[in-house]
């Protein structure tokens, strides 16, 4: 079984942080309550350069924030668009991105629903459990435009639906009763200043290197 997959396809190995960070700018991170994260994403059109200096920046962005996953509107920028470099239960390191993602719906006899602890970089320091299904198969497109799928299973699919519903304009939070989204802002309260101060620090190290 390959270790790594990029973009769907297996690969032999590939360098951590992927290459696409080391051309990217840091980008501040939207939190929850700002309307950018609460409304659904406008399509992708424009397959080119800008793009795809979005998705450095966003690549970059993610890895400064500790994130598996981020989504364009994360970054204030309302476009269908996530990047990611998460593992799977297996250990296995997914890589890549997916312009307006779509996710294919699954059969309730061919799915199993998994209860485990998700964060989001727009709700800091908060960690709740919600059920998610154990595979997510998502279509897209490239930056050049062209057709993407993506398969994941375990916590990489937990990552590409909890990204997809991002682009639907959907954070986890939404998902959860009001009982649980109380407790979930109670850890923000608790934790936001901690987790800023670092991303700041590592923000610092990187503008010092």
């Amino acid at each position: 079984m390959p270790r790594v997959f990029v973009q769907g396809r297996p690969v032999d190995s590939y360098p951590r942080p992927a290459p696409e960070a080391r051309r990217g700018s840091v980008r501040r991170i939207t939190e929850v309550g700002e309307e950018v994260l609460h409304r659904p994403c406008r399509d992708v059109t424009e397959f080119g350069p800008d793009l795809a200096a979005l998705i450095d920046d966003m690549f970059l962005t993610m890895y400064i924030a500790d994130g598996a996953g981020l989504a364009a509107n994360q970054v204030g920028v309302d476009l269908r668009l996530f990047v990611y470099d998460c593992p799977d239960d297996d250990g296995v390191r997914h890589v890549g991105y997916i312009a307006n993602p779509v996710l294919d719906a699954l059969h309730p006899a061919g799915r199993r629903l998994l209860d485990e602890g998700e964060g989001c970089l727009s709700v800091p320091g908060a960690v709740m459990d919600v059920p998610r299904p154990d595979r997510a198969v998502v279509r897209g497109f490239d930056k050049g435009g062209e057709p993407v799928t993506i398969e994941g299973t375990g916590y990489f699919a937990r990552c590409l639906e909890h990204e997809t519903d991002h682009c639907n304009g959907q954070v986890y939070l939404d998902r959860l009763s009001k009982r649980e989204r109380k407790d979930a802002l109670r850890q923000v309260a608790d934790r936001r200043d901690e987790v800023f101060a670092r991303r700041a620090a590592k923000t610092e190290a990187l503008s010092g290197s």
